[in-house]
């Protein structure tokens, strides 16, 4: 099951249990029972600390428990959790097995201080790259807490169940048989969402700040860049993002990063973190930002106010607030999102195995998407508005050759339709003749570009009419000690380098400002 690296590994890691623990499975005579089986004897001839056994009753099979010796609490794997997943896999072991996680001591303590009943399920694909760190969080809540039970579902694995509850996304998360949330969230999201005076006191703990020198708002490449350039001046800087890493925790495969032949969304994130973490930085995660209101007068505060009825206040402000996904604003988007309305082809295309989809967009992420999916799904119809596909010339060559994928350009999406609760086709306008078709389908994966997050801004900074902040060469915006930078501004091509770099240029232009500030204004500032 394990090749010899993977062995090696795990046994390493594993020598850092400092305390016995217990597979228990529970099995059938299916196939995967056999696979997890196979998969347990393993981990179990690796460490002395670790034991394996077959005396499990859980309803679910074949799943297995990770708990520690003489006790029942833990973490279930209904699952045979590599892929993406042996990670979350290798934590459990660890966590279990009394090696501490390396979360803020604030976040445990929260964790460990929830009182009820709270029974959740998490749905996940082994492909799946935003499916790990609710998978973690969740699994490392019920190692900690008696009061929390976790079961890991592998959706490939039970399809029926997945069937049943119209399970059409990952992760999906189930607390006490009700929808908690879907999509990726971090530990600290799922906490918060659970302990309801977590605001109030997050609220406070940011109004008691003293002003920055530079406040980032936003996290992704250019808020990350931005923050790093503006630390190395010696100056106060903070950074209040409502999920560090933006978009970048969503891409599947990064190979143009200038330096980094190679990586992944959730780790470049985690590398953009940790390297602003490294700097004297005030990171705020988790934090929305709501309006801006200027300095009242040159040289003074600008204020930052957030969802939670914080205010942060700062000498000079970098808006690095990134895009979001397109919707396509057609019936039924809203309506079946989630339930066969997909905007992640790597995470949900496996819950959509032999079924036939659509993909909307001609870009090079919606033939990206569908050239991706067509090896795992029966059909991929792909809808672009334009008279031709618009992504690069390989990637459209590479999509004809594809026996099951059907093409239709200058197809107007209209609506999505369904029955029961989930997607049963797409209505499209042909816009040469007018005519309107439907395809029979299950699932629709939305591909067409990115909307700048800037809608709190508007009468405050100069937008464009696609919503993005004006900016000129060194990042100023219209508004005195105001600058911004990446996805969200007027520079074309939005690329994670062009991001990075339109960070480390506001950052400089905001350093130039505070220097050029007449030096008895800013002592009474």
């Amino acid at each position: 099951m394990l090749d010899t690296q993977l062995k090696s590994q795990l046994q390493a890691y594993l020598g850092r249990l400092q305390r016995p623990i217990r597979l228990i499975a529970s099995l059938d005579d299916s196939q995967g029972a056999q696979e997890m089986r196979e998969l347990l004897v393993e981990i179990a001839g690796l460490s002395d600390l670790v034991s394996f056994d077959d005396s499990g009753t859980d309803a679910r099979k074949p799943s297995f428990l990770i708990a520690p010796q003489g006790s029942d609490q833990g973490v279930r794997f209904a699952a045979i959790p590599l892929g993406h997943e042996f990670t979350s896999l290798v934590l459990a072991l660890l966590w279990t097995g009394g090696h501490p996680p390396k979360e803020e001591a604030e976040t445990l303590d929260a964790i460990d201080a929830l009182k009820g009943d709270f029974r959740f399920e998490v749905y996940m694909s082994l492909s799946c790259h935003n499916c790990p760190d609710v998978v973690q969080a969740l699994s490392l809540m019920a190692i900690r807490n008696p009061s929390i039970k976790t079961v890991v579902i592998d959706g490939g694995l039970y399809q029926a169940e997945v069937e049943e509850r119209q399970v059409l996304a990952v992760p999906m998360v189930y607390l006490n048989g009700e929808v908690f949330g879907s999509g990726r969230m971090t530990l600290q999201e799922i906490v918060a969402k659970l302990d309801v005076n977590a605001d109030e006191r997050e609220a406070a703990k940011l109004d008691a700040k003293e002003a920055f020198d530079v406040l980032v708002v936003g996290g992704g490449p250019a808020g990350a860049a931005a923050a790093v350039y503006a630390a190395r001046k010696g100056i106060r800087v903070g950074v209040a993002a409502e999920r560090f890493g933006g978009q970048t925790n969503d891409t599947m495969g990064i190979e143009n990063y200038i330096s980094v032949l190679e990586t992944n969304g959730p780790k470049f994130a985690a590398d953009l973190e940790a390297q602003v973490r490294h700097y004297d930085v005030d990171l705020m995660n988790l934090q929305r930002a709501e309006k801006l209101i200027p300095a009242s007068e040159p040289g003074g505060l600008v204020q930052v106010q957030m969802t939670n009825g914080a205010v942060l206040k700062a000498r000079s402000v970098i808006i690095s607030i990134g895009a979001r996904w397109r919707n396509v604003n057609v019936p039924g988007e809203n309506e079946y999102r989630n339930k066969g309305v997909a905007y992640c082809p790597h995470c949900d295309g496996p819950l959509f195995k032999g079924k036939d989809v659509a993909v909307i967009g001609g870009g090079n992420s919606g033939v990206e998407a569908a050239i991706d999916l067509a090896g795992i799904v029966g059909h991929v119809t792909l809808i672009e508005f334009a008279d031709a596909l618009k992504a690069d010339a390989v990637l459209v060559s590479k999509l004809r050759s594809l026996p099951n994928v059907t093409i239709h350009v200058n197809a107007q999406t209209t609506e999505i339709t369904g029955a029961g609760g989930k997607v049963n086709g797409l209505s499209y306008k042909d816009r040469v003749s007018g005519e309107v078709r439907h395809v029979p389908l299950e699932g629709v994966f939305v591909q067409i570009g990115l909307v700048p997050n800037t809608e709190w801004l508007k009468g405050t900074v100069e937008l464009s009419r696609y919503g993005e902040i004006v900016i000129d060469a060194k990042g100023h915006t219209n508004v005195d000690g105001v600058f911004a930078a990446g996805d969200c501004t007027t520079v074309p091509y939005k690329q994670i380098v062009i991001a990075a770099g339109d960070g480390a240029k506001a950052a400089l232009s905001a350093f130039d400002h505070l220097i050029r500030q007449p030096v008895a204004e800013a002592v009474a500032a």
